[in-house]
């Protein structure tokens, strides 16, 4: 888990959007032994350290958090901006100090490109302060799923500092093709202007804008004499062109480079770090009047009852009802033993010749349940109707180490898989008793919106034919919410 407050945002923001489908009893519960815990071992409980809790009780998983998906996509942002600037820096550099013999290379030209750069690196930070966000159609398109609230307050400040890495990008980029430029043909610059401007107005204009390097390099700044020397006109009939020594027209290129490096690289770089620095002031901010911290410290400072009944009248029993029922065992010749189920025998009615028997879970390693995943993957892959048998003990409640699982799963099995979730007795010839059932129908009940297509089919033990279903049709970009 790393430091960066923007990750630590990222990261804290995508799990409490988790747990916003969670009762709130259970997330009390959670956090005050969480807060417990740590004054046990003299440590104060915070975002950081909550996150990482978290994780471990999750347990690690193939599928990255959202906070790491929208990390993923800034990158891919900036590394676009990156590369434009480079490919638009070499192609407008090549275009300034285009020359071809006959025409000198325009001073003033150069002078207002410089200033309009200047301009935009201004206005680049000036929107991301004010939270405008100009490139909003840019990010629709690279990322259509609906924000958060706290993503979306970001997003100013992240497009700022992928503007302004871009911006270094063109300005390093430039000031590179300026001197290969210098190295490999003979320059001629010059200056003009249809205004009517004097050689020494303009030679003070110059050694204003020169005043950054004026103590470091005196070559690059211009005098007096070559700035009279170096004005032309449209028409050189009459402007004494001829008369100046070819060398004079080279001896420009110190001026121009440092004008470059010193008003277009250096704010820019300056800028692009200043926005690091505001993102990660913003991402402070943003974490610590988050909504979910506030109930997060809320719910770690206060202690807990638990009178066994959430209903305002003691009477009332809960209400453990769910609308999920049993549904028909798929055709399907793979089984997966979750955590042990299935041991030392599985049931005649469930093995045939042609079944391939996995296991996950339990004692088996993280990469043995990715190796379980991959492999029923391929399987699944030339299959018109992926189905896939999960043999489960009825007796022990469902995880959220299963549910990990099953978004995992999600991730890499075909699109349309259905899942089925066989719970097998201690005797497993017998049917689970109803108790044992309920909590797994009342499992894929409250798997909510993150499996909002999950249905579980009717189980008659003396029919082959028929399992607790969670018929849980893997659709792409779903959530799932921890149940422990």
């Amino acid at each position: 888990m790393t430091d960066s407050p923007l990750r630590l945002l990222l990261d804290f923001d995508a799990r409490s959007q988790r747990d916003q489908d969670q009762p709130p009893a259970f997330l009390h519960r959670r956090d005050r032994k969480f807060a417990l815990t740590c004054a046990e071992q003299g440590q104060a409980p915070n975002a950081r350290r909550w996150l990482e809790h978290m994780a471990r009780l999750s347990g690690p998983g193939s599928k990255a958090s959202a906070g790491q998906k929208t990390l993923r996509l800034w990158r891919r942002i900036n590394t676009g901006f990156a590369f434009g600037g480079t490919v638009f820096g070499c192609l407008t550099m090549l275009g300034l100090l285009f020359y071809e013999g006959g025409q000198r290379i325009n001073i003033t030209v150069i002078l207002a490109f410089v200033a309009l750069q200047l301009l935009l690196a201004l206005f680049t930070t000036a929107q991301s302060l004010v939270g405008w966000q100009p490139w909003r159609w840019l990010l629709r398109r690279l990322a259509p799923e609906r924000n958060s609230e706290t993503r979306s307050r970001l997003q100013p400040m992240l497009m700022a500092r992928a503007a302004q890495l871009g911006g270094v990008s063109f300005a390093v980029t430039g000031v590179l093709t300026l001197l290969l430029m210098v190295v490999v043909q003979d320059l001629a610059f010059g200056w003009s202007t249809t205004l009517d401007t004097g050689a020494s107005s303009y030679h003070q204009l110059l050694t204003t804008l020169a005043a950054p390097w004026a103590a470091l390099w005196p070559a690059a700044v211009p005098d007096l004499a070559l700035v009279e020397a170096t004005r032309f006109f449209r028409t050189g009939a009459g402007a004494g062109t001829d008369t100046i020594a070819p060398e004079r027209w080279g001896q420009w290129w110190p001026f121009v480079t440092m004008l470059w490096v010193s008003w277009v690289l250096t704010p820019r770089l300056l800028l692009f770090l200043a926005s690091i620095l505001l993102l990660r002031r913003k991402a402070r901010q943003l974490l610590v009047n988050h909504p979910a911290m506030h109930a997060l410290l809320y719910r770690m400072e206060t202690p807990t009852l638990d009178t066994g009944n959430h209903h305002n009248d003691a009477a009332d029993l809960p209400d453990t009802d769910t609308q999920t029922s049993l549904q028909p065992l798929p055709d399907s010749n793979l089984l997966l033993c979750w955590a042990g189920a299935g041991e030392p025998a599985l049931p005649q009615t469930l093995v045939s010749e042609q079944t391939q028997l996995f296991r996950a879970g339990g004692r088996a390693s993280l990469a043995e349940d990715q190796a379980a995943l991959a492999d029923i993957a391929n399987q699944l892959a030339a299959n018109p109707e992926p189905a896939v048998i999960v043999i489960t003990r009825s007796w022990e409640p469902p995880t959220g180490e299963l549910e990990d699982f099953l978004a995992s799963a999600r991730e890499l099995w075909p699109t349309g898989t259905r899942v089925a979730l066989v719970p097998l007795s201690l005797d497993s010839e017998r049917e689970p008793e109803p108790h044992q059932l309920s909590q797994w129908l009342r499992f894929a009940d409250r798997l909510g919106t993150g499996f909002a297509s999950v249905s579980v089919p009717r189980l008659h033990w003396r029919d082959p034919h028929a399992a607790l279903n969670a018929d849980a049709r893997l659709e792409p970009g779903t959530e799932s919410r921890k149940l422990t």
